[in-house]
This record gives structure tokens, sequence and C-alpha cells, in this order.
């Protein structure tokens, strides 16, 4: 009886434990993420607010586990879901709908060269000045954030193919902190920014046939 009760927790019994144990505050954040993101993908103007809200909730639950790029991050967030509500309502088609641009072959190396430098140099530093617990991990998310938000706000359709990379990383980043539900989210995010690009890359050829259509004064 004693052995038995010394056994341990089956890894599927601990996973489901920390689930259920997860914060309101973490639950209603993740929430408002996939609100966001949902949202996102219809190029609804009210992802940005539910961006906004939801990272705000964020902002405290990451300095609490000592992810401090994360925080920094969702600072950058807060101020890109004001800044993509702004060009989202103005870079519009005379339809109205939100326009769809492209980045060159030339702009995504610089991104991902950039991106690779600061997370090496930004992971370092972490590892040398802070007790976080995965520093290069944590920085690589932070900066490949940064530069995936800025495209979403910017309308650049390849935001999705690099949120797959992006959210992957941040998925075993969170679950091996112990934040399930963000943990969950991030797992349903890599479904949904497939279909994001292929939704975006539909209404990208239509603004294009039409552009080629209208006629000129």
């Amino acid at each position: 009886m004693e052995e038995a009760a010394l056994a341990p927790a089956h890894p599927a019994q601990i996973i489901i434990q920390q689930f259920l144990a997860t914060s309101p505050w973490e639950a209603a954040a993740s929430l408002l993420g996939l609100a966001y993101l949902l949202l996102a993908v219809r190029r609804n103007l009210l992802c940005w607010l539910c961006a906004f809200v939801s990272t705000s909730i964020y902002i405290a639950l990451f300095v609490k586990a000592s992810l401090y790029m994360q925080v920094v991050l969702n600072v950058f967030y807060l101020v890109m879901a004001v800044y993509g509500f702004i060009d989202w309502k103005r870079g519009r088609t005379e339809s109205g709908d939100v326009r769809i641009e492209s980045w060159n072959v030339n702009q995504h190396v610089t991104v991902a060269v950039l991106v690779i430098i600061a997370s090496a140099l930004n992971g370092w530093a972490l590892s040398r000045w802070t007790d976080s617990p995965a520093p290069y991990l944590d920085s690589f998310v932070t900066w490949g954030s940064i530069v995936t938000t800025w495209m979403v706000a910017r309308r650049i359709i390849e935001n999705w193919l690099y949120w797959i990379v992006v959210d992957a990383a941040a998925a075993w980043l969170y679950f091996s902190q112990g934040l399930l539900a963000t943990t969950v989210l991030f797992i349903i995010y890599l479904g949904i920014v497939v279909r994001g690009y292929f939704v975006w890359r539909r209404e990208q050829v239509l603004q294009s046939k039409s552009a080629i259509a209208a006629p000129s004064i």
C-alpha cells in the first residue's frame, strides 16, 4: 500500500492536474488570444481590441514566470494592437476590404538573418545575467513574434508562414513552463495560421484581379 501511495503520477494525470490548475486570468488571456487570431483571419478590426486586452493580462503572467523577453514582447504587442488598428483602418481597398501586401525575397532573407542574430545575442545575455529558464528559445520566440506581428499590422500575407515556426517554438516554451492553457492555445494556433494563409491568399488574388479590371482614370 505504501509503495502504491509513493508511485509517481502518470504523465497524463500530471498534465490534467496542471490544466485544471490554470488560473482564470490565463484562461481569459488564452481565449482572447484565440479570438484575436480568428478575427485576424477574417481581417476584422476587432482583432486588435482582443489583442490589446489579452496582451495586458499576459504581461502580468510572464512577469510572474520570469520570462522577461515575453514581457518585453507583450509590451510591444500593446503598441502593435494600437498601430494595427490604425493601419488596417487606413489600408483598405475601394470596396472597403483590408488590402493585402507581400514582401520580396530580399526582405524575407534580411528579416530571417536579423532574427537569428538578435535571438543569439539576446539569448546569450539572458543566460549570463538573468535566471531565465529558456534564454535562447525565449529570445527566438520574442524576436520572431516581433517581426511577425509587425507583418500582420502591415497586412503582409507571409506573416502566416512565419507564425507556423514561431507558434511551434512558443508552444514548447510555454509547455516547459507549465502554462498549459497557453500551450493548448498555441497548438490550436498552428492549425488556424495555415488556414489564415490560404484565406488571405485567396483574397489577395481577388484584390489583384479587381485592380487589373478596374478602369484607369
